[in-house]
C-alpha cells in the first residue's frame, strides 16, 4: 500500500481563489477592501516570518493588511491597547495576535480583549466554548483545526462512526480539531504526554491528527492499514545538506507513514498552507457579516 498524498498546497491554491473573487465582492460593495491587523510582540523570527508570509498572502487575496509590531519589553497594556485599537478601527475587519507571547504577557487577558466579531483566528474562549456545546455556532472557527477539516472534506473522507484519535491537546489545534471531529460524528479519544501505551492507542484510529510538536513522532507501526493521517506539526532539525543547515519535519515519520496509511499530509505543503488559507477565509466572512 502506498498513501494517497493530500496536498495541501492544492487545496489552498483553491480556497484562495475563493477569497480573491469575494474579496472584490466585498470591496465594491464597502468601498475598501476587507482589512486584518496583525499584532506581533517581540522578535521571535519564526513568528516574525510568519507574520509576513499572512501580509503576503493578503496581498495575493486583495485583503489589506496592517500590522502593530511592539518590542518584547512592551507592557501588558500596552499590546491590549493595540488589540483595542484594532476593535475600533473600521477598516479592520479581523484581528489576528501572532503567538507565542513574551512570557511577560498575559496570554489570556490579550485574547479576551478581541472583539468577537473580530475573532478570525476564532480562538476567543467564547467561539471556543460555543464549538465545545451542541446547538450553539461558534463566529469563527480556528484556522487551523478549520484547514485540517476542509482537507479531509476535499478528500472524499466520511468521518461519521470512525474512530479518531488527536495527538495533542493545545488550545489552538489539539482541542479544537476534537471538538470539530466530534461535531462531525467521529468517535474521537485526545492523547497527550500522560496517555499510557501511546502506539497502543492510536493504532485503532481510522483517523489520526497529530499536532504535537515531536519530530517524527508517529511511526509505521503505531498505525492501522489505511488510516488517514494529517500530520500538523511543524519541526526544524538539523540537515547538513541542506543551504540552511537544517529542514522541516512533521510529527509523523512520512517515510514510513506512507507505506501503511490510506491518505496522508506532507509536511511542508500539507496543513501549514491551508492555516493561511482558512484565516483569510475567516477575515472576508467577517467583513461580509
Amino acid at each position: 500500500m502506498t498513501a494517497a498524498i493530500i496536498d495541501g498546497r492544492a487545496v489552498a491554491k483553491r480556497v484562495q481563489s475563493e477569497i480573491r473573487a469575494g474579496a472584490d465582492q466585498a470591496a465594491a460593495r464597502l468601498g475598501r477592501r476587507p482589512g486584518l491587523g496583525v499584532v506581533l510582540v517581540g522578535d521571535d523570527p519564526a513568528s516574525a516570518m510568519y507574520v509576513r508570509m499572512k501580509q503576503r498572502a493578503c496581498d495575493r487575496v486583495g485583503i489589506q493588511s496592517s500590522a502593530s509590531i511592539l518590542p518584547a519589553s512592551a507592557a501588558q497594556s500596552e499590546v491590549e491597547n493595540a488589540v483595542r485599537a484594532f476593535n475600533a478601527d473600521a477598516a479592520i475587519d479581523g484581528i489576528l495576535v501572532q503567538l507565542p507571547l513574551p512570557f511577560s504577557i498575559d496570554e489570556a487577558a490579550v485574547l479576551n480583549a478581541i472583539g468577537l466579531s473580530k475573532d478570525v483566528d476564532g480562538i476567543h474562549p467564547v467561539n471556543l466554548g460555543r464549538l465545545g456545546m451542541r446547538g450553539r455556532e461558534p463566529t469563527f472557527t480556528p484556522a487551523t483545526p478549520t484547514g485540517v477539516m476542509r482537507l479531509i472534506a476535499e478528500s472524499g473522507i466520511e468521518l461519521a462512526g470512525k474512530e479518531a484519535v488527536v495527538i495533542g491537546r493545545s488550545n489552538i489545534v489539539g482541542l479544537p480539531i476534537a471538538l470539530m471531529l466530534t461535531n462531525a460524528d467521529a468517535t474521537v479519544t485526545r492523547c497527550h504526554s500522560r496517555t499510557v501505551d501511546l502506539p497502543l492507542v492510536t493504532r485503532r484510529a481510522d483517523v489520526v491528527v497529530a499536532a504535537v510538536g515531536q519530530p517524527e513522532l508517529v511511526k509505521a507501526d503505531w498505525l492501522k492499514p489505511g488510516a488517514v493521517v494529517i500530520d500538523v506539526g511543524s519541526n526544524a532539525v538539523p540537515d547538513p545538506a541542506s543551504e540552511k543547515g537544517y529542514r522541516y519535519v512533521g510529527d509523523v515519520d512520512f517515510a514510513q507513514a506512507q507505506a501503511v496509511a490510506g491518505w496522508l499530509t506532507k509536511v511542508p505543503g500539507g496543513v501549514g498552507p491551508m492555516t493561511i488559507a482558512m484565516l483569510l477565509a475567516n477575515t472576508l466572512k467577517a467583513a461580509q457579516t
